[in-house]
């Protein structure tokens, strides 16, 4: 078994939170791009719905980052060399590839935020339509695509992130990337099923996030298999007493929306928030765990 000799980096609840939100916003973003790209027209308005869930979890997660640093006026240290005023971009350095992904993404997720604004009639400034207007066209395509290859980084390189430190537990596995994208996924699909019922009557859409985050689950799964075999006897440091409730969190959080799913019943009315807020609860429960289990 590896030594390892450090101290653990004291993450508490904004970066918790931190890879939550960007892990949600990431997903939702991926799947707001699916429905508009190879959607029908009844998902259209599910889709301007993800990009506006994308956009406030998004701008809260560099406030948590500032936040976190203790010294919040320095974070653009992470984008400009103080010294020379020269971009610091460290493509060697996950922690310096994640706050420019972080920003890139912002870009992304505020222009279709406007976009969606826009098409929903709630805003219609001159440069606001004129966003919208490149947005629908063949520009505005790419646009998305590119913005949901950003989404996906975001919501992945925080597992890569603690996978490259030398904190025991995250840095004696390999598949924290894979697992908190998987789960960004699943909970941006979550979201996305519990304001689609709240704002917009779209049965089919309902659906398709319904089997979207069936396999989304069940990609978790798979990789928090993986995950806890690549740990082998250190897993056991999760397994805490003090762990145990947040791990029946994650349970019910995976294998309860999955059961939902599949029951007869599933497509009536409140199924699906029920199962979205299960997913979230579990997204949220596995962070803290592994987050914090790692550091005690």
């Amino acid at each position: 078994m590896p030594q390892h000799f450090v101290a653990p980096p004291q993450w508490e609840w904004y970066i918790v939170w931190y890879f939550f939100l960007g892990g949600l916003a990431g997903g939702a973003y991926l799947i707001g791009t699916l429905l508009r790209l190879m959607g029908d027209p009844r998902d259209q308005g599910v889709s301007r719905l993800a990009f506006l869930v994308a956009f406030p979890a998004m701008v809260i997660c560099p406030i948590l980052l500032t936040l976190d640093l203790g010294h919040p006026a320095r974070f653009w240290h992470m984008l400009v060399n103080s010294r020379t005023g020269a971009l610091n971009f460290k493509y060697w350095s996950p922690m310096s590839m994640g706050a420019w992904a972080l920003l890139g993404f912002g870009l992304f997720a505020t222009l279709s935020f406007i976009e969606a604004l826009v098409q929903e009639g709630r805003l219609r400034h001159g440069l606001a339509r004129g966003i919208a207007d490149v947005m629908g066209g063949v520009l505005g395509r790419l646009f998305m695509v590119l913005g949901a290859l950003f989404g996906l980084f975001v919501a992945g390189y925080t597992g890569v992130l603690l996978s490259v430190s030398n904190q025991p537990v995250w840095s004696d596995t390999w598949a924290l990337g894979g697992l908190f994208l998987a789960s960004g996924l699943s909970v941006g699909a979550a979201t996305l099923a519990i304001v689609t019922r709240a704002r917009v009557d779209a049965p089919t859409t309902e659906r398709k996030l319904s089997r979207a985050d069936r396999v989304f689950i069940v990609l978790e799964l798979v990789l928090l298999a993986v995950f806890f075999a690549t740990l082998g006897a250190l897993a056991g440091r999760l397994f805490a007493p003090r762990w145990l409730v947040l791990w029946v969190l994650v349970a019910v959080g995976t294998l309860g929306p999955l059961l939902m799913y599949r029951a007869p019943g599933a497509g009536r009315r409140g199924s699906p928030v029920l199962a979205g807020w299960l997913v979230l609860l579990g997204g949220l429960a596995l962070r803290i765990v592994v987050i914090f289990g790692a550091q005690i």
